[in-house]
Order: structure tokens, then sequence, then C-alpha cells
């Protein structure tokens, strides 16, 4: 009667098993919605495009990552066996998720949904939040605003946001017409502008040029440069800069 009992057992088991249903979960690159920008030994940086009342394919997130919103936004993060959760995001909010998972972004909104989604693939030591709660309900572990005159210049601040023993991510903002000063820009570093900022950057052995909101650039190895805002509104951008070991 118990060898009858194990063997129903395990016939139940094979056969709800062979019921459960197959994950099929793109790969990133390869999700449509996402299109990669820049890809390095440091972060894989994608822009993020979900059309009103549309939704991503079901995708993995192998790496730990940094998202960071392009307008506000009204979507569910359906995570693959766990429950929806609805965000409401503001225009540049930005957080850290951990990796290891796959989800579907559904744009609840009738306007796209947009983010840049930064991939951090030398994320370092566990992250610790600055001046910013960049990881969810996490206390700060200190916030030290740097004023311009530390970096040599002025008319700009530095709010230090996130750090790892690997990283840190620093939001920079720059008044109105600060071309004649400049901000230092650091070798290994992604530079995020935010907003409607036009940031105008000069990289070393590169041709000045104007980021806007939505676009990227990569300060490469011993290269750094500078940044400054000729217009006439205030600017920001986001600077993820990669110790370089």
């Amino acid at each position: 009667m118990q060898t009858l009992r194990l063997a129903c057992l395990f016939f139940l088991c094979a056969v709800l098993r062979a019921q459960a249903p197959e994950v099929h979960a793109a790969k990133l690159p390869g999700e449509p919605h996402h299109h990669l920008r820049i890809d390095n030994e440091f972060v894989r940086a994608y822009y993020v495009e979900v059309a009103p009342h549309d939704e991503t394919q079901l995708h993995q997130h192998d790496h730990d990552y940094i998202y960071v919103s392009l307008g506000p936004a009204d979507v569910i993060n359906a995570v693959f066996n766990r429950p929806e959760v609805h965000l409401f995001l503001k225009d540049g909010e930005t957080r850290f998720t951990r990796g290891g998972f796959a989800h579907v972004a559904r744009n609840l909104s009738d306007a796209p949904f947009r983010n840049i989604t930064i991939e951090l693939l030398k994320a370092g030591s566990e992250p610790r939040n600055l001046c910013a709660q960049i990881v969810p309900n996490r206390a700060s572990a200190g916030c030290d605003k740097t004023p311009a005159t530390a970096r040599g210049s002025h008319g700009l601040s530095v709010e230090p946001q996130l750090e790892t023993d690997a990283m840190r991510l620093d939001l920079v903002r720059l008044d109105p017409e600060t071309e004649h000063a400049g901000v230092p820009l650091e070798a290994n570093s992604l530079l995020v502008p935010l907003g409607d900022s036009d940031v105008q950057i000069e990289i070393k052995g590169e041709p000045p040029k104007t980021l806007r909101g939505g676009e990227l650039a990569w300060v490469g190895k011993n290269r750094g440069g500078r940044a400054w805002n000729p217009g006439k509104n205030p600017a920001s951008y986001l600077e993820l800069a990669f110790t370089s070991k």
C-alpha cells in the first residue's frame, strides 16, 4: 500500500510539472523596447520606450541595474511569480534594482513610458544611499553636497546619490550660461542628461557636442573632458563614474 501511495505521488508530481507553463523570457539585449546605446566592460545602457497602453515582452534582468525615468510614468511592474506593483514615477526619478528576475512593464498612461536602464556589469559592494533614496527602503549613509568650488568652478553643485566600492552616482546641477567655467568629467563615466536639459560636453579627442534628455555619452579611460550649460535655463545630469581597478 505504501509503495502504491508513493507511485501515485510521483505520478501526480510529474503531471503537475507537465502542466506548468514554460517561461520564455527575452534576454537583454533582445527585448524590442530596449534600445542598446552603450556597451562596454562597465555598463550596458539602454534607451527604453513603451507606447501608450502597450507593454514590453517578458524579459530577463541578469544584472543589477539603475533606471532613470524620462518624464512622469504610470506603469505596472509585473515580475514573474510575484505580485504586480503599480508605480507612479516622477520625471528624473532614479532607482537601483537587484537583478535575477524576469518581468513585464505595462504602460497605463496616454503618453509613452521612457527611461534609461543601466545594467551594472561591475557593481561592486553593497550600494549605499547618499543624498537620495536610490535603493528603495534603505536609509542614507550620509549626504555631503559638494559646492562648485570643490571642482574648481562655479555655477554648479554636485549631490552624491549612490556609491559602492566600484562606482559613484552624482547629480550635477548647472546654472545657465556656464560655458566660461565648465565641469571636469571623470574617466570611465556615463553621462545621463535629465528633463529638458541641454548639456554641452567636450571629451578629450572628440569634438564638442550637445546632449539632451534621453541621450547618453561615455567618457572612456584616460579621456576626461568637461561639461557646461550654454543655455539660458538650468540644466542637470547624472554622472555614473567607475573606479579603474
